[in-house]
């Protein structure tokens, strides 16, 4: 592989220097060579390459909507380096021959590591428990369970699943959705809009109740719980109660619940239609408060791509879902840090702390010597207007097409590889 020098960046919590890459790891630039290729970063920001844990690139099963390889390329314009699948997939991914299998997809197709997330029960049914031991000790070493797009609503099968996975220091991933509070056909935040537009409400207290319940399941076993797409305050509220008691818990909130609010859905425009809903003005701000304080740990996408036949539908019979992995930094810069986020905390919340939480030895790694070279290159002052047309997604269900917003990156880098560049 031919030597890769970076000239200029400003490196994250480092300051401008050079990178050089060497078989896909950082090494010393002074080595390099005069046959190598270069890449002028004068004015770009250098982060470690970003960590998604929460994709959805729905092969196998629903290629109409997303593949692997058009996932992961979408996952590279944004920065990513690496995306956990999760695994609501036809089949479902509850074996280990299914998580063999995603991954080696992923070996094959991805512009970035794919990463098999195992369902928590046996086809999302909720009833019995998929083979959690089966997975972890597959080739595909899965360590992040989820039945993401339906809540672990059975409290003895929660309480199986976490100390099953305590034994290879694996997270159950928890969507909160408590199904009797909001009810089958809940699809937008219960409140003044939903009763305007006469849509089926989805209370806060839906999503709050099931994540008190699991904190202090996770404290009984003494066992790692990871909370799915946080949405609104008083969630917050509950994580900031259970850390204050350190109690192994861990959370992401999704871009859009840090930008979009309920007034989205007046016009019915199903491409708004997302589970958990978007909420009013003071959920999106307590949710940027948590996660600059840290309450929240990590940024992740719930990318949701969908077939233009499941999403144009009125709105309370649309699919849920929008996508998330081109536009996920925009918004994080748009929304953080130009509010006062320093570039070293979004590397922790979009690169560090995911790839920590999902136990990705290879990601999340600092820009130094011997380190794998798994890098994005961010220009922080580019704008565009995004335009879901030119998505590298199979779907357009793009919640920011016609928004101006930061058109950060500029080239990103996975195991030495150059994944995505930008024509400057």
């Amino acid at each position: 592989m031919t030597d890769l020098l970076i000239r200029g960046a400003d490196i994250v919590g480092r300051g401008r220097s050079d990178l050089l890459i060497r078989d896909g790891r950082f090494v010393d630039p002074a080595d390099a060579g005069a046959d190598g290729e270069e890449l002028d970063a004068d004015g770009l920001v250098a982060l470690p390459g970003l960590v998604d844990l929460h994709t959805h690139l729905r092969e196998p099963g629903r290629e109409d909507a997303e593949t692997i390889e058009s996932g992961t390329l979408a996952a590279a314009r944004g920065g990513f380096t690496a995306v956990l699948a999760m695994a609501n997939t036809t089949p479902v991914t509850d074996t280990a021959e299914a998580a063999e299998h995603v991954a080696a997809l992923g070996a094959r197709d991805g512009h970035a590591q794919v990463v098999p997330v195992g369902a928590v029960s046996k086809g999302l049914h909720g009833v019995e428990l998929a083979e959690l031991g089966l997975m972890a000790r597959s080739r595909a070493r899965v360590r992040v369970f989820s039945d993401d797009g339906h809540c672990v609503s059975d409290a003895r099968l929660m309480r199986r699943a976490l100390e099953y996975v305590r034994a290879f220091d694996g997270v159950i991933a928890q969507h909160a959705q408590d199904q009797q509070l909001a009810g089958a056909a809940a699809c937008c935040h219960e409140g003044e809009i939903s009763g305007k537009l006469g849509l089926p409400g989805w209370p806060t207290a839906a999503e709050a109740s099931v994540v008190a319940r699991d904190i202090q399941i996770a404290e009984l076993t003494r066992s790692r719980l990871h909370v799915c797409h946080v949405s609104c305050a008083e969630t917050v509220d509950v994580i900031r109660w259970a850390k204050q008691r350190d109690i192994n818990v861990t959370a992401e909130v999704a871009p859009h619940h840090l930008m979009l609010t309920t007034n989205e859905v007046l016009n019915y425009d199903p491409t708004y239609k997302v589970n958990p809903p978007l909420r009013p003005n003071e959920h999106v701000d307590a949710l940027r408060e948590a996660l600059a304080d840290g309450t929240i740990d990590a940024v992740a996408t719930d990318h949701a791509p969908h077939a233009r036949h499941d999403k144009e539908h009125a709105f309370a019979e649309a699919a849920f879902g929008m996508l998330g992995l081109e536009n996920a930094l925009a918004v994080v810069i748009e929304t953080m840090i130009n509010s006062g986020l320093s570039w070293p905390e979004l590397a922790k919340r979009m690169s560090i702390m995911p790839a920590h939480i999902a136990r990705l030895a290879d990601q999340g790694r600092s820009l130094t010597e011997s380190q794998p070279a798994n890098v994005v290159l961010v220009d922080p002052a580019a704008r565009a207007v995004v335009n879901r047309d030119q998505s590298a997604s199979l779907s357009r269900n793009n919640p920011w097409h016609g928004r101006e917003l930061p058109d950060p990156v500029v080239a990103t880098i996975w195991a030495g590889r150059v994944t995505y560049q930008k024509a400057r």
